[in-house]
C-alpha cells in the first residue's frame, strides 16, 4: 500500500477541489511555460480567422503542471465549450461514440489519462480524427452493418503522464504534441503569491520563493505546501509565511532543501546500500520499497531524473555522484569507476 505522501501530486478530493478554485483561466493569470502559451495563442487565432477547428493537441507531463488548465484556457481563447473526461471512464467503443456525438462545431473533447483508454475504443478513435467519421456496426451476426456517422470538426485534447504508452498510430493523429516541463522557482513563486491572494493567506517574497524551491517544480505540489505552511504560521507564529516559517515548517513535515521527502529519500538510500548504486530494474526496486511500480515511475521518478540524482538506463535505475553526495555517502571505491570513469 502506497503511503501517502504530503507532496504526492496525485491529486485528492481537497485538491481537485482547490485546483477549481485556484485553476488559471486566462494566458495572462497562467506563469510559466512562456513557449507552450505563445504557440498555442498563435495557433488559436489562425484557426478562428479560417474559420476553423483547431488541430487535436497531445499535452504530455509529469501530474501536476498544468495539462487540465490548459485544455480549458485554449477551448475559451477558442471561444467553445469543452467536454471533459477520461480514459478509463470509456471503456466501449459505445461510450466514446455517445460522446463523440453530442460534439458541436469546433468544440473542444478534452481526455485525460487517455493511455488508459482501452485498444477497442482507440481504434474507434482513430477515424474519428482524421477524417471526422465514427464507424458503427448495426445488427449482429451476419445481417450486422457498418454504418459511418458524419462528425462535427472537432479538437481533441489529450493529456498523459505516459507518453511511451500511446500507440504510434495514435500520437500520429495528433497535429500538436506538446511537452509540458517543471516549472523553475520564480515561475512557481509567482504561482504562490496568486494562490495566497485568492486564499487569502500572507505569504512575503522570500517566503514564497523559499516555499517555491521545495515544491519539485510542480503547481499542484506548491500548493498543497502552501496549506500545510499556512497551518504551521498559525499555529507556531503571526500567520505570516515568511523565509523562516516556511524552513521551519517544511522541516517538521520531513521536506529538505531539494524538496525531497522520506520517500524519495528512502528510493535513493535503497538504490544506494542495497543495490550498491545500480543499475536495478524497477520491478525490483519497487518490491524493496513496497511501493507499485507506477507510484515509483510517475511521482518519484521524473523529478529525481530531472534533478539528476538518479538516471535511467537500459539495465535498470541507477545513482548518481549528486546522488551520494545528497544523502551524505561516500562513494565506495568499487563504484568510482562506473560513475567517474576512472581506472
Amino acid at each position: 500500500m502506497a503511503k501517502e505522501r504530503v507532496i504526492n501530486p496525485k491529486p485528492t478530493l481537497e485538491d481537485k477541489e482547490l485546483d477549481n478554485e485556484l485553476r488559471p483561466s486566462s494566458w495572462r493569470d497562467f506563469a510559466g511555460q512562456d513557449k507552450i502559451k505563445e504557440q498555442l495563442s498563435i495557433f488559436i487565432k489562425a484557426a478562428k480567422e479560417r474559420g476553423e477547428a483547431l488541430d487535436h493537441i497531445l499535452f504530455y507531463g509529469p501530474p501536476g503542471l498544468g495539462k487540465t488548465t490548459l485544455a480549458n484556457i485554449v477551448s475559451k481563447d477558442l471561444e467553445v465549450n469543452i467536454n471533459s473526461t477520461s480514459g478509463p471512464v470509456i471503456e466501449r467503443p459505445v461510450d466514446l461514440s455517445a460522446i463523440l456525438s453530442r460534439l458541436k462545431d469546433r468544440e473542444v473533447l478534452f481526455v485525460d489519462e487517455i493511455h488508459r483508454m482501452p485498444h477497442t475504443v482507440e481504434e474507434v478513435l482513430y477515424s474519428a480524427m482524421e477524417d471526422y467519421k465514427l464507424d458503427i456496426m448495426v445488427g449482429k451476426g451476419p445481417s450486422a452493418r457498418a454504418i459511418k456517422l458524419e462528425l462535427p470538426r472537432y479538437t481533441l485534447i489529450g493529456a498523459t503522464t505516459r507518453t511511451g504508452l500511446i500507440t504510434s498510430p495514435l500520437r500520429a493523429r495528433f497535429g500538436m504534441i506538446i511537452r509540458i516541463g517543471f516549472y523553475n522557482p520564480l515561475e512557481l513563486a509567482q504561482i504562490l503569491e496568486r494562490s495566497a491572494r485568492i486564499l487569502n493567506i500572507k505569504i512575503d517574497k522570500e517566503g514564497a520563493m523559499e516555499l517555491a524551491r521545495r515544491s519539485r517544480g510542480t503547481p499542484r505540489v506548491a500548493n498543497r505546501l502552501l496549506r500545510r505552511v499556512r497551518d504551521y504560521a498559525q499555529v507556531k507564529s503571526s500567520g505570516v509565511i515568511t523565509e523562516d516559517i516556511t524552513a521551519r515548517a517544511l522541516k517538521l513535515l520531513g521536506i529538505d532543501q531539494y524538496g525531497l521527502d522520506e520517500m524519495d529519500k528512502l528510493l535513493l538510500r535503497t538504490l544506494v546500500e542495497k543495490f550498491n548504486g545500480g543499475p536495478v530494474g524497477l520491478k525490483t526496486l519497487a518490491i524493496a520499497l513496497g511501493e507499485e511500480e507506477d507510484t515509483l515511475q510517475e511521482v518519484c521518478e521524473a523529478y529525481l531524473i530531472q534533478q539528476g540524482l538518479i538516471k535511467r538506463t537500459a539495465q535498470g535505475r541507477e545513482a548518481t555522484p549528486l546522488c551520494y553526495e545528497c544523502l551524505g555517502v561516500q562513494i565506495k571505491k568499487s563504484n568510482q569507476k562506473k560513475l567517474w570513469g576512472e581506472k
